[in-house]
Protein backbone atom coordinates (compact mmCIF):
# COMPACT_ATOMS: atom_id res chain seq x y z
CA UNK A 1 0.00 0.00 0.00
CA UNK A 2 2.62 2.46 0.99
CA UNK A 3 4.30 1.98 -2.62
CA UNK A 4 0.99 2.64 -4.33
CA UNK A 5 0.99 5.78 -2.50
CA UNK A 6 4.41 6.63 -3.35
CA UNK A 7 3.60 6.21 -7.07
CA UNK A 8 0.88 8.43 -6.87
CA UNK A 9 2.68 11.35 -5.41
CA UNK A 10 5.62 10.91 -8.05
CA UNK A 11 2.85 10.80 -10.33
CA UNK A 12 1.48 14.22 -9.53
CA UNK A 13 4.71 15.67 -8.79
CA UNK A 14 5.62 14.72 -12.15
CA UNK A 15 2.88 16.15 -13.81
CA UNK A 16 2.93 19.25 -12.05
CA UNK A 17 6.44 20.71 -12.37
CA UNK A 18 6.91 20.47 -15.80
CA UNK A 19 4.11 23.38 -15.61
CA UNK A 20 5.84 25.23 -12.81
CA UNK A 21 8.95 25.17 -14.11
CA UNK A 22 7.90 26.47 -17.81
CA UNK A 23 5.73 29.23 -15.84
CA UNK A 24 8.94 30.22 -14.14
CA UNK A 25 11.15 30.28 -16.95
CA UNK A 26 8.69 32.77 -19.10
CA UNK A 27 8.33 34.93 -15.82
CA UNK A 28 11.99 35.47 -15.47
CA UNK A 29 12.04 36.17 -19.28
CA UNK A 30 9.23 38.44 -18.97
CA UNK A 31 11.16 40.40 -15.73
CA UNK A 32 13.48 40.78 -17.49
CA UNK A 33 12.43 42.49 -20.88
CA UNK A 34 10.05 44.53 -19.11
CA UNK A 35 12.81 45.85 -16.54
CA UNK A 36 14.70 47.63 -19.13
CA UNK A 37 11.48 47.89 -21.86
CA UNK A 38 9.75 50.23 -19.24
CA UNK A 39 12.70 52.10 -17.99
CA UNK A 40 13.54 52.99 -21.60
CA UNK A 41 17.05 51.62 -22.24
CA UNK A 42 19.70 51.06 -19.62
CA UNK A 43 20.59 55.01 -19.00
CA UNK A 44 17.45 55.60 -17.04
CA UNK A 45 15.95 54.17 -13.70
CA UNK A 46 15.32 50.51 -13.96
CA UNK A 47 11.30 50.17 -13.05
CA UNK A 48 11.13 46.86 -10.68
CA UNK A 49 8.00 47.21 -9.79
CA UNK A 50 6.46 47.28 -13.41
CA UNK A 51 8.63 44.44 -13.97
CA UNK A 52 7.49 42.60 -11.12
CA UNK A 53 4.03 43.09 -11.94
CA UNK A 54 4.23 41.66 -15.28
CA UNK A 55 6.41 38.90 -14.20
CA UNK A 56 3.64 37.51 -11.44
CA UNK A 57 0.78 38.27 -14.50
CA UNK A 58 2.87 36.41 -16.81
CA UNK A 59 3.73 33.01 -14.30
CA UNK A 60 0.16 33.09 -13.17
CA UNK A 61 -1.49 33.09 -16.81
CA UNK A 62 0.95 30.67 -17.95
CA UNK A 63 0.30 28.51 -15.42
CA UNK A 64 -3.52 28.47 -16.07
CA UNK A 65 -3.12 27.96 -19.74
CA UNK A 66 -1.07 24.48 -18.89
CA UNK A 67 -3.65 23.85 -16.25
CA UNK A 68 -6.39 23.92 -18.84
CA UNK A 69 -4.38 22.11 -21.57
CA UNK A 70 -3.63 19.67 -19.20
CA UNK A 71 -7.74 19.05 -18.49
CA UNK A 72 -8.12 18.99 -22.03
CA UNK A 73 -5.65 16.07 -22.45
CA UNK A 74 -7.21 14.12 -19.72
CA UNK A 75 -9.81 11.56 -20.85
CA UNK A 76 -12.55 10.94 -19.05
CA UNK A 77 -13.39 7.67 -17.34
CA UNK A 78 -14.59 4.79 -19.28
CA UNK A 79 -18.03 4.61 -16.90
CA UNK A 80 -18.84 8.00 -17.39
CA UNK A 81 -20.01 7.48 -21.18
CA UNK A 82 -22.45 4.85 -20.35
CA UNK A 83 -26.35 4.91 -19.36
CA UNK A 84 -25.79 5.92 -15.80
CA UNK A 85 -27.16 9.28 -15.92
CA UNK A 86 -30.82 10.23 -14.56
CA UNK A 87 -33.26 10.46 -17.17
CA UNK A 88 -31.24 10.00 -20.78
CA UNK A 89 -34.41 8.96 -22.29
CA UNK A 90 -36.66 11.39 -22.83
CA UNK A 91 -40.27 9.53 -23.05
CA UNK A 92 -39.08 8.98 -19.17
CA UNK A 93 -38.98 13.07 -18.32
CA UNK A 94 -42.27 14.26 -17.08
CA UNK A 95 -43.80 15.87 -19.95
CA UNK A 96 -41.26 14.72 -22.40
CA UNK A 97 -41.35 13.36 -25.26
CA UNK A 98 -43.78 10.56 -24.23
CA UNK A 99 -46.53 13.09 -23.86
CA UNK A 100 -46.14 14.82 -27.31
CA UNK A 101 -48.53 14.15 -29.74
CA UNK A 102 -47.74 11.61 -32.55
CA UNK A 103 -50.00 13.60 -35.60
CA UNK A 104 -48.12 16.60 -36.93
CA UNK A 105 -51.22 18.24 -37.69
CA UNK A 106 -52.68 18.21 -33.91
CA UNK A 107 -53.70 21.38 -32.18
CA UNK A 108 -54.47 21.64 -28.51
CA UNK A 109 -56.20 24.64 -28.42
CA UNK A 110 -57.69 25.34 -31.38
CA UNK A 111 -58.58 28.50 -32.90
CA UNK A 112 -61.83 30.12 -34.43
CA UNK A 113 -61.80 27.70 -37.74
CA UNK A 114 -59.60 24.93 -36.92
CA UNK A 115 -60.87 21.33 -36.15
CA UNK A 116 -59.70 19.07 -33.16
CA UNK A 117 -57.82 15.88 -34.48
CA UNK A 118 -60.93 13.69 -33.05
CA UNK A 119 -63.15 15.90 -35.31
CA UNK A 120 -61.76 14.31 -38.94
CA UNK A 121 -62.84 10.86 -37.68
Amino acid sequence: MPQDRQRSTRGIKATVKAPLIFSAVLAAVTFVVVLFAASGGTANQMRFDTASVAAAIAFIVSLVVAAMLMMIEKPNADHLGKGSGINRVSSRIPGGAAKAPTDPHHVEDPEYGQRHAADDD
